[in-house]
Parts: C-alpha cells; sequence; structure tokens
C-alpha cells in the first residue's frame, strides 16, 4: 500500500514536473507573445500615429487645394468675364469694320471718278492750252501787223505832211506868179 501511494507520489511529482514544463513553455510562450503584443501595440499606435499625421496633411493638403480651387474659380471667372468683354469688342470692331469697309468702298468709288473727272478736265485743259497757243501764235501775228500799220501810217502822214508842205509852196508859187502877172 505504502509503495502504491508512493507510486501515485511519483506519478503526481511527474505529473507536477510535467505541468511546470508545460508552464514553463506557456509562460515562455506567454511571455512571447506578450512581447509581440506589446510590439504589436507599438506598431499600431506608430501606425495611428502615421494615420493621424497622413490625415492632418492630408486635410492640409485638401484644405490648401480646396483653396487654390477658389482660387482657380475667380481666376476662371475673371476670364471669362473678359473673354465675353473681347467678344463683345470684336463684334463691336466687326461691326466698325463693315462701316469703314463700306467707307473705303465708297472713298475708292468717289476717287474713280475724280480720276474720270481729272482726265477730262486734263483733256479740256490741253484743248485750252492748244487753242490759247494758236490764239497767242494770232496775236503775236496781229502785233506784227498793228507795228507794220503803224509803220505805214507814220509814213503816210510823213508823206502827207510832205504833201501839205508841198501843197503850201506851190500855193505861194502861184501866189508869187499871179501877183507878177497883174503888175
Amino acid at each position: 500500500r505504502i509503495t502504491g501511494q508512493q507510486q501515485e507520489i511519483n506519478n503526481l511529482i511527474q505529473r507536477k514536473i510535467a505541468v511546470d514544463e508545460e508552464n514553463a513553455c506557456l509562460k515562455n510562450e506567454f511571455s512571447n507573445l506578450n512581447q509581440k503584443f506589446k510590439d504589436k501595440s507599438q506598431e499600431l499606435k506608430d501606425t495611428e500615429e502615421r494615420a493621424q499625421k497622413k490625415e492632418e496633411q492630408n486635410r492640409l493638403v485638401i484644405k490648401n487645394l480646396e483653396e487654390e480651387n477658389k482660387g482657380l474659380n475667380t481666376c476662371c471667372a475673371d476670364l471669362l468675364n473678359d473673354l465675353e468683354k473681347l467678344r463683345k469688342q470684336e463684334t463691336q470692331w466687326k461691326t466698325e469694320k463693315s462701316g469703314n469697309d463700306a467707307r473705303i468702298k465708297n472713298l475708292e468709288t468717289d476717287l474713280a471718278e475724280t480720276r474720270e473727272q481729272m482726265k477730262e478736265l486734263q483733256s479740256i485743259c490741253s484743248n485750252l492750252s492748244s487753242q490759247v497757243a494758236v490764239k497767242q501764235e494770232e496775236l503775236s501775228q496781229k502785233d506784227c501787223d498793228v507795228i507794220r500799220a503803224k509803220k505805214e501810217l507814220q509814213e503816210l502822214e510823213n508823206l502827207y505832211r510832205q504833201n501839205i508842205e508841198h501843197t503850201a509852196q506851190q500855193a505861194e508859187l502861184i501866189k508869187q506868179l499871179q501877183a507878177f502877172n497883174t503888175s
């Protein structure tokens, strides 16, 4: 009976040793798992911090992008306004250009008519110049005729004067002859 108890004690001791070893293994495993848990917790914490920082950065980036977008929208609105003004200006310029083109066409027509009139006037002037030249030639001829006529008149006057003098002398001679005859 003691041997039976002894055997049982031995068995219990064996089991205790086995349980202690298993406990030691489990403790070791628990310790490893605990370390892993701590590592993972730290990793998770680090990851969360990084995620939080990333989220904060993303928030800042989004805020900046929204601000930039707002600026771009304003810029876009300004550009659209400018474009609208330019389109209105272009329409106005096209209208003005159309008017100017019409005026230019009218002026060109007027210029062509004026050139035709100038040609006609130049032709008339040329004819008149020819006539003036002919008249000047005639006038020059008449001047020569007048000068010749004056010379002839002068000669006739001289002859007339000589004739009168001669007649006076003859009359005087006749008187003298008559006076001579009567006495």
